[in-house]
This record gives structure tokens, sequence and C-alpha cells, in this order.
């Protein structure tokens, strides 16, 4: 269940649009068995009359269909009583530090929660922000850079017809060639029992400048992307722009000198006019905390899946003597599942700026209250 509060009214919602941003989760080479049980659909239960949001809070539900399994297991075993606590925790995941936290026995309580599987309600929540951002002209596409130390081509980093151009890849990368070995690794990695992480890029267009401040450390946008994107399951550095790379630089092959005049479409499709523009887009779309105009960039880097088909080593709790990690079923690798739940959460981010920016409880008057915003900064 996930329950999303602050949308405008009048914005029109397809529970098709919503299932399908939840297929592009559940797709990609490497995936494992509970993908192919899960069928994820959303029943939106409020907020909503004859497709138009009403300004209350929207309701989405996704039913897990292995629910259905777990229930005939344990009629089997009288209704649990017979089904032994799981004792071993995996190195890498929540669970032992979970049943150390919350003071459980069993790090079943604990690994539920903390699956991945959580982030097929974010995806849904997050529709409702794409299907926003759209209606404000921003695009949001995402594709893979990475998976183990199988890289695309540069000219794909940072491209948003590349990330577009991904979609019709099982493993979201733009490069053939880079996919083709890509699926070798993956499939090494099944057979010797081990998994792979690689890294994602989000790409944001029409994006207006203004957006977070430079106020307070907590309004910052790129901090609060930077908070999103690293909320995600297995995400373990994220960067805007250049990132890392830019610390290596002189400042002078790093900061994107401005130019007076309209440039080519910063902003999707040219319909902002803006009276500067860009060559570069190094700090990618974020100065001082602000959207500067240009297109938001962010990168994750998401480490391999903890759960491995030959479990690491581990300790019993309890006893804490020497053990093997337990086996759940699992991802070789999730990667392309990262990039979108990635895409999510700067789409959700990027509307709560909107929001906040903008303010307007219904479309109308939020579009309105946008246009005199660009009138007032010189856009056309």
């Amino acid at each position: 269940m996930a329950v999303v509060e602050g949308l405008p009214s009048g914005l029109s919602v397809r529970a098709e649009d919503i299932n399908a941003e939840l297929a592009r989760r559940q797709a990609g080479h490497g995936r494992g068995d509970r993908m192919k049980i899960e069928r994820d659909e959303v029943e939106i239960l409020s907020g909503l009359r004859f497709g138009r949001t009403l300004g209350s809070p929207v309701a989405l539900l996704i039913r897990n269909r292995d629910w259905a399994n777990w229930r005939e297991k344990m009629a089997q075993d009288g209704e649990g009583k017979g089904i032994p606590p799981l004792l071993t925790a995996r190195p890498g995941h929540a669970d032992l530090a979970g049943i150390l936290k919350y003071g459980h026995k069993d790090v079943r309580n604990v690994l539920e929660r903390a699956s991945a599987r959580e982030t097929a309600a974010r995806v849904a929540a997050a529709s409702l922000a794409r299907i926003f951002l759209r209606e404000m002209d921003v695009g949001i596409a995402g594709h893979v850079l990475s998976i183990g130390n199988v890289r695309v081509s540069e000219e794909a980093r940072g491209n948003w017809d590349s990330a577009v151009r991904s979609e019709k890849s099982v493993l979201r990368m733009a490069d053939p060639g880079a996919e083709a070995r890509a699926i070798r690794l993956i499939n090494r990695a099944r057979k010797s029992g081990t998994s792979a992480g690689g890294t994602v890029e989000t790409i944001a267009t029409g994006v207006p400048p203004g957006l977070g401040s430079f106020s307070s450390w907590d309004r910052r946008l790129d901090a609060r992307l930077a908070g999103a994107v690293m909320s995600v399951p297995a995400v373990k550095g994220v960067e805007i722009g250049g990132g890392f790379a830019l610390s290596a630089l002189p400042g002078s092959m790093v900061h994107d000198e401005i130019f007076t005049g309209g440039g080519k479409d910063a902003l999707r499709k040219g319909k902002i006019s803006l009276p500067f523009h860009r060559k570069t887009n190094r700090g990618g779309g974020l100065e001082g905390g602000m959207s500067n105009g240009e297109p938001v960039i962010v990168h994750a880097a998401m480490k391999p899946i903890p759960t491995q088909s030959r479990p690491l080593r581990t300790v019993s709790i309890g006893t804490w003597k020497p053990d093997r990690a337990h086996r759940e079923r699992s991802d070789v690798c999730a990667v392309p599942a990262c990039s979108v739940v990635v895409e999510a959460m700067v789409a959700v981010v990027l509307a709560d700026a909107f929001l906040e920016k903008f303010g307007g409880d219904s479309m109308r008057e939020l579009k309105y209250n946008y246009a005199g915003y660009l009138r007032m900064i010189g856009a056309r």
C-alpha cells in the first residue's frame, strides 16, 4: 500500500500508466524467480473521481501473488506454528542490524520489510509524480551505465536520446556491444553462485531554474536528491553531474560557463526559452542547491545483491557460532530495475520541489503560477 498526499486536483491519472512503470521495474536479464510469480498491477482505492485527482490523498494497492504460496505453506504447518525461526543473517543485508535494533529472534521479521520488493510501492507512487511532471513539460529517463566492469560508451553518458533508446534493451543499456558483454557477465555470475552490481543514470529535462534553495541545508535540491536516491536498497553511492571525477580537475575545467542568448534546448523540446545558455553541464543541472535550467543528471552505484546462491560465511543468531547465510529467492543482477527505481525517486523529489515552489491546490492554479514565474525570469 502507498498513500500519496499533496497532489493538486485535476491531474488526469490512468491505472495503465502506473502499471506500465511497474512492468518496467520487473524487467531485465538477471532477475530471479519472484518476478516470474508477480505480475504487479495497481488498484487505486481513493483520491480519484472520473480519472482525475480530487486534491485528497491517493491510495494505491499492489497485491503480492506470492502471498498465496506462503498461506498454503503456513496452513500445512499449522498456521505457522511449525515454521522454525530463521537464525542466520546475510552479510550486506539488514538482517543482523535489524534483529539487534528491534530485539527480534527471527530474521524473517526484518528481511521481509527490508526487501527491495518494497520498491514496487515506490514506483507506483512515483508514477503519479511522473504524470504530474509531464504536465509541467518535465521529462525523466534513465539507463544503465555499467554492470560489473562492463561500461557503455562514453557518448551514452548524459545523453537523453541514449536513455530513451535503452528502453528497448533487456539491460536498459543503450550500447548493444556493452549489453552483450554484460549478459555474459551476468550468466557467469549466476553459474558461479554470486551476483553483479552496476551504475545507473537518470536525466530530467525541462526543469526550470530555481527549484530548491541555497538558504537552508535541508532545502538544497542536490541534498534532497542524494538522500532519496541513497534510500534505494543496495545503492552505495550517488553523484550529481560529473560527481567524484570533478575533484581531480582544475576549476576551469569543472564549472559550466554561461553565455548570452538562448542555446540548444537545455529545457526539453524548447518549450521554455531562457536568455542565456551553457555549452557544458558538468554540474548536473544544479548549482548552490538549486536547479539552474540545465538537465538534472543523477548517478547511482548499486552494489551486488547480498543473497548468494553459494552463501557467505556468517554466525548463527543467539549462539553466535560459525554458520552459512541462508539463501532466499533472489536476483543475480537487478541493476536495470534499480535504474527504474532511481528514476522514481528523482521524480518524487522534483515533483515535491515543483509544488513547494509554485503552490496551487489545482493543476490550473499551479500552471498559472508557473507561467508567471517563467515570464518573470525572462522566459517566453
